[in-house]
């Protein structure tokens, strides 16, 4: 039995098209091409690994539910980004609350920022102090705020442009452009590098 024509092509928005239409395969193609950037991303935001993973799947639900509803206004990754920043800064916010009714005398300290996946880690071989410079950046970057951190992965990390930072925020690009100013200048502060 032949394969229907649209069934073989694996371009992006014939597989959205069909993943709209119920297709599991579609849809499951689709998560294979874009899992392991979505994954970084809301690590970037959440910081630590297992949240993430949580987070991921709740995005992965969030786009199998709406994914029919996809106008293809602007490109599926796009969109894609724009529920994972969503949805990890969400989490975020439910769990400061979390903390503050229940732990109002202080928040635990979290220290998987520290073992960021988004920065290689040294090698053997390289430069000793390279190690701790690494530290030192993992460790600033997990002491900016959220918002923050979010528009520095998206631009740094995944080389969004303004504009698809924006769409994904929901937010103007001027905003983009003045938390990537401040994230930036956060981050150069913290890291004692003159800005």
């Amino acid at each position: 039995m032949p394969v229907p024509e649209n069934q073989t092509d694996c371009s992006e928005a014939n597989l959205v098209h069909r993943a709209g239409s119920g297709d599991q395969v579609a849809f499951g193609i689709l998560m294979q091409q874009h899992h392991d950037r979505i994954f970084r991303l809301v690590y970037s935001v959440v910081r630590h690994e297992q949240d993430a993973r949580d987070v991921c799947q709740e995005v992965w639900l969030i786009v199998w539910r709406q994914i029919a509803h996809f106008r293809g206004d602007a490109l599926f990754s796009t969109w894609l980004h724009s529920i994972a920043v969503r949805r990890a800064l969400d989490y975020l916010r439910k769990r400061r609350r979390w903390y503050d009714r229940f732990l109002p005398l202080g928040r635990p300290e979290d220290n998987s920022a520290a073992q960021a996946e988004n920065i290689p880690a040294p090698d053997q071989d390289e430069d000793p102090g390279q190690a701790d410079r690494i530290a030192r950046v993992r460790s600033a970057l997990a002491t900016l705020p959220a918002k923050h951190r979010a528009v520095l992965a998206l631009r740094e990390l995944e080389g969004l442009s303004y504009e698809s930072i924006a769409a994904a925020m929901k937010i103007p690009s001027g905003t983009v452009m003045s938390r990537i100013y401040h994230a930036r200048r956060l981050l150069a502060k913290k890291l004692g590098v003159k800005s």
